[in-house]
């Protein structure tokens, strides 16, 4: 089974995964959105009470919950039918304008 997935794109991946337990049908936008925000917190969360350099050290937890948003936020963006790699391009696009090198 591992190797069947190897070559597919993470999105790709995610969909696989989600199909295989049946959960295809969860995720409206706003529930995604709604996840996303409450996974951030839990990210959030590894480093309210600890100085940055012990929390940065907690790779696991970090690793995934930042999995979890990455996960929703990707979950989301093809539901709503966009590419990843497309609305971060634009948006570095429209940074790079409104903050130019120079400035």
């Amino acid at each position: 089974m591992i190797e069947s997935v190897i070559n597919l794109t993470s999105i790709e991946r995610i969909n696989e995964f989600r199909k295989a337990r049946g959960w295809n049908h969860v995720g409206k936008e706003k529930d995604l959105a709604i996840s996303i925000s409450l996974e951030a917190n839990e990210l959030l969360e590894i480093f309210q009470w600890l100085d940055n350099s012990e929390a940065v050290k907690q790779t696991e937890r970090l690793e995934e919950e930042l999995a979890d948003v990455l996960i929703y936020s990707y979950t989301l963006a093809d539901k709503l039918g966009f590419n990843i790699d497309d609305i971060i391009e634009k948006k570095l696009i429209k940074n790079a304008q409104k903050y130019p090198v120079n400035r």
